[in-house]
Formats: structure tokens, sequence, C-alpha cells
């Protein structure tokens, strides 16, 4: 656990004391909202196994989740950009603002920023972190809520839009969700400007 907490530690030394770790997850996806996470660990939080939630099974990311959510000294917002906003703004900019409703979100004061992969535009100082999700724990436990949020959002959608399998490959774009898109185009979930989704809608015209 330890190595995880260098760029923590650091921060520390500084003089920062609220540290938050900031992670995304759907950024690929051809359907669905991107949805961030800010999280907090207090001083006391021990909870072995955070990790990059890529590496983890569901079952292992659900436990993490609930751990991390039940936890009294864990803080964490998350903040969540629809497929609509998307469109207009373009996945890199809906990310930012993602991730900066997580950082509003969230019930702690940040002075210190932790960001997987991205320069935040904020007032509060804030470090780039590349591979930050298998680098720091903050951002670790960040990437773990914010994929669970974004999973259990898409099985809800896939109760609204049985055809396109949600549940199973979360608005990816799987074999299975390529050949359902060239049956039926797309639906409201649907980035209508990714180009898999136009070129699907285009053809059924």
């Amino acid at each position: 656990m330890d190595d995880k907490l260098v760029y923590e530690r650091k921060a520390l030394a500084q003089g920062y004391s609220a540290i938050v770790g900031i992670d995304e997850a759907g950024r690929g996806p051809l359907a669905g909202p991107v949805v961030a996470a800010a999280c907090h660990l207090g001083e006391q939080v021990e909870i072995t196994g955070i990790e990059d939630s890529k590496k983890l099974t569901p079952a292992r990311r659900e436990r993490l989740f609930q751990s991390l959510k039940d936890h009294p000294h864990v803080a964490y917002g998350v903040g969540i950009v629809s497929a609509e906003v998307i469109d207009k703004v373009n996945i890199l900019q809906a990310t930012i603002m993602a991730m900066l409703q997580a950082v509003e979100a969230i019930s702690v004061v940040p002075d210190y920023l932790l960001v997987d992969g991205l320069k935040l535009p904020s007032s509060i100082p804030s470090e780039k972190i590349i591979k930050g999700d298998t680098l720091s724990q903050s951002i670790g436990a960040a990437s773990i809520i914010a994929k669970v949020t974004r999973d259990q959002l898409m099985m809800q959608y896939d109760l609204e839009w049985p055809v396109y399998g949600f549940r199973g490959h979360k608005g990816y774009g799987t074999k299975k969700h390529m050949e359902a898109l060239e049956q039926h185009g797309p639906c409201p979930i649907h980035r209508f400007s990714f180009e898999p989704v136009r070129k699907a809608q285009l053809a059924l015209r």
C-alpha cells in the first residue's frame, strides 16, 4: 500500500492537508455518460487492494466500492456528464466537466488535487499523473468509485433499452453492441458524435 502513497506523502510534505484523487470512467464507450469521482482518504483509512479499477474483477470492484462508501473517513464526490453534452462539447471537455463536478460534490474542501492523466482548469493546486490510478491510492479509489457508479447506471439503462445489451458491455463497442446498433440504430443515450454511432444512424436512413 505504501508505494501508492508517494504522491500523497509528497503533497503532505509541501503543507497540503486535504489531498483528493480524481479519475474518470467511460471516455471510450459509444453510449452512456462519462463519470468522474473525487476521493479523499483520511489518515485512518486502511483498505487493501485499491488498484486501477480496470485491473479488478467486477466482484472485487463492488466490494472495494462498498468499503470506500461505508468508511467513515472516506469522502467522495461524483460528477456525471451525459452523452448529449458529450456530443455538444466533445469527450475531453465533458471529462473535465465531470471531474470539476466531482470536486464540487465532495464533502471535504480539497487543497490539492491528484488527477489521472489530465490537467484541470481549477484554482486548486493540482498535479497531472499519467497512469495515476496505478500509482496513487487516492486516484485508484476514485477510479473504483467512478467505474462502479457508471456500471450501475448502464445496468439501469439496460432495463430501458434491452436490445443493446448495455448490462454486458456497458456501452463499449463490442461485436454484440455493433450488431444491435446496425439493426436498431442508436438510442437517446448513444454518443452521436462518435463515428460508429454516426455510421449506424446513417445506414438506417
